[in-house]
Formats: C-alpha cells, structure tokens, sequence
C-alpha cells in the first residue's frame, strides 16, 4: 500500500503552549485549508455542512474519513469556528447519503441537514 500526502498548508497561529487554543485538546497549533485542486472533468463535487470543528485536527479527521470513501480524489474544508464548516467533496460518481453520515460521524462530528 502507498501513503499518499497532501499539503495541506495548514499556518501557525496561537498559541504557543500548544494546541489551536479553542479547548478541544488536540495539540495543533494551525486552522484553516486552502483548497486543493484537482482535474474534476468527470467528478461530481459534493458540498455538506459540517457542525463541530474547531481546528486543524478537525480538518484532518474529516479529511481522512472521506478520502476512506470509494472514489473520492479530493477533499477541501473551509473551516468556520464557531460555525458550519463548509466541506467539499470529489467523486466520479455518486456516494450515498449513509455513506457520507457515517464518514463524518466517524470522524466525530455532526453532519446538518
């Protein structure tokens, strides 16, 4: 099995005691995801919003349990303390409504509908 990466130029912000500084407890010091682009010729791009994220490592986890998905090539999240992240997805074909819910409850966090 190949490990794929994805930069995902991810800043540094506060602070420097670590973790984001929203209380969460992750350790990460960054926010944010600029999107990442992709040939979607074919692809549908699929857009949720997400409850709960506060952080990079909310990003990564919802990103890593998407990209788990059958045919999803591209994963972007603008993330929205405080707020809905809006999350974007890739796909050649359609992924089914359970499919993505269980993903994001995985991940642990609350798909809206």
């Amino acid at each position: 099995m190949t490990e794929q990466r994805i930069d995902l130029g991810l800043t540094a912000s506060t602070p420097s005691a670590g973790g984001c500084g929203d209380g969460c407890g992750c350790g990460s010091a960054a926010s944010g995801a600029p999107s990442v682009p992709a040939d979607t010729t074919a692809s549908k791009t699929t857009t949720l919003s997400v409850e709960g994220m506060t952080c990079a490592h909310c990003v990564r986890a919802v990103t890593e349990e998407l990209n788990a998905l059958d045919g999803v090539t591209v994963v972007d999240v603008d993330l929205r303390v405080g707020d809905a992240s809006l999350v974007r997805f890739t796909a050649p074909h359609p992924i089914g409504d359970d499919e993505i819910s269980a993903a994001i409850d995985e991940a642990g966090y609350t798909l809206v509908r």
